[in-house]
């Protein structure tokens, strides 16, 4: 059997072949591994460099093109981050520099830089609240129908278009009919309410009815097949920072109601001033609202509230009944009594400004607006008179949290003076 040697490094205990020990000078090769690594991370140390690419750059739509180029990582270069982030920058842009824009990003498609031209496009509708309508015949010529929220309000060629390319394109049916959903004009809403009455022969292979889509663009066919809005068309947001005083809305108040699912606390999840007049386009009677509910139920199953306008806001009757009799916990679910570091900032901001969960706003907490859908559409049948009800604000986890996830939305129906939460997470 031949010798082993010990390790040359003088807190290493391994043993080596003397072959071994030739190539390496009598070093293991774990040692000789982190030896040339601590090397080249001193090397890098020493010579790595910061390059600002937006020196001496001031126009907006060349910076967004810097901020989208591809780079190839380099350990020698860090890039210095500009002073303000796409999403600042986007929604600051004028209508020449939006339009400005959404021409680059036609130069892209006909580049095949389809996922870059995504992120362009849908930060312009997003963020800047425009339509991108130009685009749409480039993406179509790719075979790109998605995101569906590009083809809102789409002009009529488009829409008959799709509705003539969703009866035999199999393959991309799911997001053609997202993408009519989006486009949502009266035709649409007529072909949905005829597919309601007569599932059309592909509507098996769905895993909804195709009429059900119009939920994930906000709105649903009544019963005279009129289609009606979901949500808001204004919208309001919080912003980061410490509530102070009494606001016009404000989260995570505390009510004296047990939940009778858990026997935790209910949690006032919005607390609404309905006479302010950041607050009037909600249209709903009352001085006060307040939507209860209890953060750890809610995260199963829609939990419903009957609430008045005084500001009173307590557990259903339309509940289900708990199959086992519920124990109180100690102090609650986590952080059901700490109010997150947000206040109310009163600004309005474009209706789809967080519609799209993937772009992630610096603040998705909001009232009113089109709600950030992590996961399916997903509106309450309200228990007492079977309509869909309307989204009403939403509360971001990653607000007040950087390890927070998730986002908990509020439903009303205001003819039965009825609330709804729900919470969704990747």
């Amino acid at each position: 059997m031949t010798e082993r040697i010990p390790c040359r490094s003088a807190d290493c205990r391994v043993t080596i072949l003397p072959r071994t020990a030739e190539k390496t000078g009598g070093y293991c090769m774990p040692c000789v591994q982190n030896r040339e690594r601590l090397e080249r991370e001193e090397f890098i140390r020493r010579n790595r460099r910061d390059v600002n690419l937006y020196e001496g750059i001031t126009d907006p739509v060349e910076i967004l093109k810097i901020m989208c180029e591809r780079r190839v990582p380099d350990p020698l270069i860090r890039y210095t981050a500009y002073e303000k982030t796409a999403e600042e920058l986007y929604a600051s842009l004028s209508g020449a520099d939006a339009e400005r824009m959404q021409a680059y990003a036609a130069e892209l498609i006909s580049e095949d830089e389809l996922d870059i031209t995504e992120d362009i496009l849908l930060s312009l509708v997003c963020f800047r609240g425009i339509h991108v309508h130009d685009c749409l015949p480039a993406l179509i010529g790719k075979g790109r129908y998605y995101p569906g929220i590009l083809f809102r309000q789409a002009p009529s060629a488009i829409r008959d278009f799709l509705l003539d390319q969703v009866e035999k394109d199999a393959e991309n049916r799911n997001f053609l009919l997202l993408a009519l959903a989006w486009v949502g004009d009266e035709a649409v809403a007529v072909r949905f309410n005829q597919w309601r009455e007569t599932p059309p022969v592909w509507a098996g292979e769905l895993y909804v009815p195709p009429h059900r889509y119009s939920l994930e663009a906000g709105w649903v066919l009544n019963g005279e097949g009129s289609r009606s809005d979901l949500f808001y068309k204004e919208c309001r947001t919080f912003e980061k920072g410490t509530p102070s005083g009494v606001e016009p809305a404000a989260l995570f108040g505390e009510t004296g109601e047990i939940c009778r699912g858990c026997g935790n606390k209910l949690t006032v999840l919005f607390d609404l001033d309905l006479k302010h007049p950041s607050l009037r386009f909600l249209d709903m009677e009352g001085e006060r609202l307040k939507i209860a509910t209890c953060l750890s139920c809610t995260c199963y199953d829609f939990l419903f509230t009957d609430i008045d306008g005084k500001g009173g806001s307590g557990w259903s009757r339309y509940n289900p009944v708990p199959a086992v009799s519920p124990v109180q916990e100690e102090g609650g679910p986590p952080d059901a009594g700490e109010r997150p570091a947000l206040r109310f900032s009163g600004k309005e901001r474009g209706t789809y400004y967080a519609a799209v969960w993937t772009q992630e706003p610096a603040v998705a907490s909001q009232v009113g607006g089109h709600p950030t859908w992590i996961q399916d559409a997903a509106y309450p049948d309200c228990p007492g008179c079977s309509a869909k009800m309307t989204f009403l604000a939403q509360f971001s986890w990653e607000d007040a949290d950087d390890y927070g996830e998730g986002i908990t939305y509020a439903f009303v129906c205001k003819d039965c003076q009825v609330a709804a939460t729900h919470f969704q997470q990747t």
